[in-house]
Parts: structure tokens; C-alpha cells; sequence
């Protein structure tokens, strides 16, 4: 069953997306049921995948027996089913925390919220896990048009930042079939493999590097990468509770992990130092973003709207650690897409039920609130103090992976932002840590306490997977990540 997997993730994921509707139009109350049972079926073996992966090494599936460059193939190696675990995660947790909060802010809109949100997943699991460029460009488009679909699910101004999103996105996609057909056209290969054993005797092709520009500046969009970054804010202020609790740790990740396996595992990673500096323009975007993001969080006085501008600024510290090209960077980077997909998962989970409580997620409502809600503000705090970069906390080992790639890159000014950016972050989030615990509680909140089982649940999990995370980050820098990085990377850190 091993040697299935890849595909079967697909199969369990779209067999959900079609059970739900057909089942959902006649018996609307089971949807949900039967969107708990297909996430689980996918953790399950999104689980068995990645047990497999580093016991027996990676795992290929060629689609209907045709072998690559000719077929497609699906590949579960060790960065993609690390990835796919993230994934299978957050949608486990998510829709553990959906039953009450989806029923209560969208009503008759539940069926097809449940049926949205696994078509996305359908979409980015196959981004994860195919090795064709081409194919890579359908599961982007099916990704993007559920996402685009499950953000305008939400606030009376979420269709309007979904259309923007909606704008941004074709762009982004565009910009990324032009760069693929730039390589086909340069290659005649679809097939990653093969078009980086290709590659090579290429680097002086100017249309090489054009390609390259037009792949980064298109994830770059969906990543939203400092200053690409337009359409994240209001996309995820607007859109439900729930939608951006799914959205907000998984989409902009996916695609940095995209851009991981294009740069490192297609185009050859001594393009970094030749021609375009690729590597050079992602560092110091990612630079910039971390400030920019940290900034404007500061400013803002709606509780999503600053987790918003500080998604900008983690994802840009993925950015910083893809852009430096080294060993250390790169386990950060790496690092960073599951500490934050966890961290930010569970902040908007919370954000979700103070929005349910009190009708508003403006930060003034958090007055005094630690004290009603001791195990929701548990799960806030840890989630809070990983965002800083505190230890014990997963984020702090990220980060710290990041800080000794631009030491080893010799990259002083990189290292130096890194860390103000962090203390930025420490300084909202400190500001709301205060108000939570030793502001005067508002006359209204007597009513105000931890939620249901179903949503306490998944926040509490997550704020001690932050904390977990980081005691145990050796056994995945060591058992998985490790393992994840391409060879020359791999290489360079046994002659260092």
C-alpha cells in the first residue's frame, strides 16, 4: 500500500469533495460528518506516507502506469510528505473547530463551505506531491479558485477581497506558465527530474533566466512576498472564522514550498550567483518584509488585521531563508513553514471565537479576557511568544536557523533586521498580552468563557504542538529535514 499513497491522498481528498455535495444537497446536517471522516482518512495516511518515506526513502507513483518524462508522475520524498503531514494537520484541526463556529456564521452556506474547502485541499496536495511543472499550474488553478471561492464565504466585504485576491492570483498564475513554457520551450520536458538533469548545460540562455524571473515573481504573488503582499490583508480580515483559519497556514506555504522545490530541486542552485541574483532579491525582499509586516501590525487596531500584516513578516523570514542558499537557511525556512502554519493556525482559531463571544475582533474586546478563557489565552500565549521567537517555542528554532544561515552567508545586515523585526513582533505582541491579563475586565463580559469542547480542543493542541515543536526540534532538523534538502546543500554542509 506504501507505493499508493500519493495517489490515494488525491483519491481520499477528491472522493470527500464529491461525497459531500451529492450527500450534503439531500442531508445537509451530514456534510460535516463526512468531511471529518475524509480528513481524517487523509491524516491517516498522509501519516503512513511520511512513516514510510524516511523508513524506505522516497516514494514515486506514475499516473496510469506511463513512466516519466512521458507520464506524470507523483512524488512523496521527505520535504513533500513533511509538507503534506502540515497540511493534513491544520485541515484535521481546523475541521474539528468548524462544527459549531461554520453552522453559526454562514448558516445555509455550511455544505458548500465543506465542499470548497476539500476541493483547496485536493488543489494544494497536488502541488505538493506532483513532479510535472505543468501539472504543478492545473492544481495551483484548482487551489487558487476554491480559495478565491471559500475567502468570499465571510464578511459583506469579503466578495470584494476576494476579487482582488481573485486578480492578484491570475496574475501570479500567469506569470508562472509563462516562466514553465519558457523552460519547455528551452528543455522540451515537463517532467522536474528531467528538466534539471537539463538544466545545466543551460545557464548562459538568457530565456533561462527569464524563465526563472517570471516562476519567482509568480509563487512570489501567492506567497504573498513583500511587496506582492497587497491582496493578503484584507482577504484574510474579511473572509469567516474558519475559511482563514485553513487559509491564512496553508496557502501562502505552499507555495514557498513550491518555490523550494522549483529553485532547489529544478533550476540549479548555483543560478542564485549568476545572472539574475534570484537569491539576492529574495533575501532582501524577504528582508524588507519582515519590517514593513512587523510595522504595520503595530498600527492596527482589529485583532485580524494585525495577524494579517504579521503573516506578511513570518513569511517573509521563509523568503530570507530560501534566498540565502545555504544549509542552515534553508532548514530554517523549512522550519518555519510548520511553526508558523501552527502558530497562525491557532491565533486566527482564537481570533474566530472571540469574534463568535463578542461580535468583534477589534483588540479592545481582549481586555481582561485571560482570566474568562485561562485555556484559549494558554494556547494564545504559546502561539504568541512562538511568533516572537521565544524559546522553548518552535518559532524561536526557526529563526535561529535563519540567523546562523546569514552569519554563515556572511550576510551581518540580514541578521540584524532579522532579529529588530522579531523585537517588533515582541512589541505587539506584548501590547496585547497586557491587555489580556492585567486590563480591567468590561462590565459586559460576565457571559464570557472557554469555548465548547470542539473549538477549545484544536486551540489547546496547537498551542502545545508550538511548545512541542520546539523541545523536539532536533528530531526534525535531524530525522526529516535534513533529508529534505537537495544535495548540493547536503554536500556543502558535510564539507563545512
Amino acid at each position: 500500500m506504501d507505493e499508493q499513497t500519493p495517489v490515494l491522498i488525491l483519491i481520499a481528498l477528491f472522493v470527500g469533495a464529491l461525497l459531500v455535495p451529492t450527500v450534503g444537497l439531500a442531508r445537509p446536517r451530514l456534510a460535516y460528518p463526512l468531511t471529518l471522516t475524509t480528513l481524517f482518512v487523509y491524516a491517516l495516511l498522509s501519516a503512513n506516507g511520511l512513516v514510510a518515506v524516511i523508513a524506505n526513502g522516497p516514494i514515486r507513483y506514475h499516473l496510469a502506469g506511463w513512466k516519466p518524462p512521458i507520464g506524470i508522475e507523483l512524488n512523496l520524498d521527505h520535504l513533500s510528505a513533511f509538507v503534506v503531514g502540515v497540511l493534513a494537520t491544520i485541515s484535521l484541526l481546523v475541521s474539528v473547530y468548524a462544527r459549531v463556529v461554520v453552522r453559526r456564521e454562514l448558516g445555509s452556506k455550511e455544505m458548500p463551505f465543506y465542499t470548497v474547502m476539500l476541493i483547496m485541499l485536493v488543489g494544494l496536495n497536488g502541488m505538493v506531491l506532483t513532479g510535472d511543472l505543468f501539472n504543478l499550474y492545473v492544481f495551483f488553478e484548482i487551489s487558487s479558485l476554491s480559495g478565491y471561492a471559500l475567502m468570499a464565504l465571510g464578511h459583506r466585504k469579503a466578495a470584494v477581497s476576494a476579487y482582488r485576491y481573485l486578480l492578484m492570483g491570475t496574475v501570479g498564475a500567469s506569470f508562472y506558465l509563462i516562466g514553465v513554457a519558457y523552460l519547455y520551450a528551452l528543455t522540451g520536458s515537463l517532467n522536474m527530474a528531467d528538466v534539471a538533469e537539463r538544466i545545466p548545460a543551460l545557464h548562459t540562455n538568457p530565456a533561462l533566466l527569464l524563465s526563472i524571473v517570471f516562476v519567482v515573481v509568480g509563487l512570489g504573488l501567492k506567497m504573498a512576498l513583500f511587496p506582492m503582499h497587497l491582496w493578503l490583508p484584507d482577504a484574510y480580515t474579511y473572509a469567516s472564522s474558519t475559511a482563514t483559519a485553513i487559509i491564512a497556514p496553508v496557502m501562502t506555504k505552499v507555495s514557498a514550498y513550491v518555490l523550494i522545490r522549483v529553485l532547489y530541486f529544478v533550476y540549479d542552485v548555483e543560478l542564485f550567483h549568476e545572472g539574475v541574483p534570484i537569491g539576492a532579491a529574495l533575501t532582501w525582499l524577504g528582508v524588507a518584509g519582515a519590517v514593513v509586516g512587523s510595522v504595520m501590525a503595530i498600527a492596527q487596531k482589529d485583532l485580524k488585521r494585525m495577524l494579517a500584516y504579521s503573516s506578511v513578516s513570518q513569511v517573509a523570514y521563509i523568503a530570507v531563508g530560501i534566498g540565502l542558499a545555504n544549509h542552515y537557511a534553508l532548514i530554517g525556512a523549512m522550519l518555519h513553514v510548520l511553526n508558523h502554519a501552527v502558530m497562525k493556525c491557532c491565533l486566527f482559531l482564537i481570533a474566530g471565537h472571540i469574534a463568535l463571544q463578542t461580535g468583534s475582533t477589534r483588540i479592545v474586546v481582549l481586555d481582561g479576557l485571560g482570566r474568562r478563557m485561562p485555556w484559549t489565552f494558554f494556547a494564545f500565549t504559546a502561539s504568541a511568544l512562538a511568533m516572537i521567537g521565544l524559546p522553548p517555542t518552535g518559532g524561536f528554532f526557526s529563526k535561529w536557523y535563519i540567523v546562523i544561515g546569514g552569519i554563515d552567508a556572511g550576510q551581518w545586515p540580514v541578521v540584524v533586521v532579522v532579529v529588530a523585526s522579531s523585537l517588533l513582533t515582541a512589541v505587539y505582541f506584548f501590547r496585547l498580552l497586557m491587555r489580556i491579563y492585567t486590563a480591567p475586565e468590561p462590565e459586559d463580559s460576565t457571559g464570557l468563557t472557554d469555548p465548547v469542547w470542539s473549538m477549545r480542543l484544536p486551540v489547546v493542541v496547537l498551542g502545545a504542538l508550538v511548545i512541542l515543536f520546539g523541545l523536539f526540534n532536533v528530531w526534525f532538523v535531524s530525522g526529516l529535514l535534513e533529508d529534505a534538502l537537495p544535495e548540493a546543500l547536503r554536500v556543502v554542509s558535510a564539507d563545512s
